[in-house]
């Protein structure tokens, strides 16, 4: 997950010195870019949260492996987006469905979580989720 989304970032700075005029890459205004990379390191922080629930619990692990699937499509399409963004096409509709999906997926996951000795981890995992959430609302609102 880390690493998708570490290729994501890459792609993002190499954006910024690639020669295409900015209308076509779809760069955004400097807000809009903000958004993209908080959401971004929010999914990061998420991703290490959910990594500090203790899976000794079968039904916690997989709780925990169907948060990192989520997390993980949510991954995958935003690198799909950051490679329209670069090469000047379109973000594909699926991509935003798919991120959504695996940030609504993460959150059912982590919902299901009932063993409360990981509660607080849980919590964190949880805290750290919405903030991406609410930072992917920001991107939809703010990069027009």
């Amino acid at each position: 997950m880390a690493r998708i989304l570490s290729m994501f970032l890459a792609f993002f700075v190499a954006s910024a010195v690639i020669a295409a005029p900015l209308e076509q890459r779809q760069l955004g205004n400097l807000k809009c870019n903000i958004d993209r990379l908080k959401i971004v390191t929010g999914l990061i922080a998420t991703a290490s949260a959910v990594g500090k629930i203790d899976t000794s619990d079968p039904d916690t692990a997989t709780a925990v492996e169907a948060a990192q699937a989520g997390l993980k499509t949510a991954g995958d399409s935003i690198k799909d987006i950051a490679i329209a963004l670069i090469t000047g096409k379109a973000a594909p509709p699926e991509s935003r469905t798919g991120v959504s999906q695996g940030l609504n997926d993460t959150r059912s996951a982590l919902e299901s979580i009932t063993n409360s000795a990981v509660a607080p981890a849980v919590s964190a995992a949880q805290t750290s989720l919405q903030d991406a959430i609410d930072d992917g609302n920001a991107v939809i609102a703010d990069c027009k």
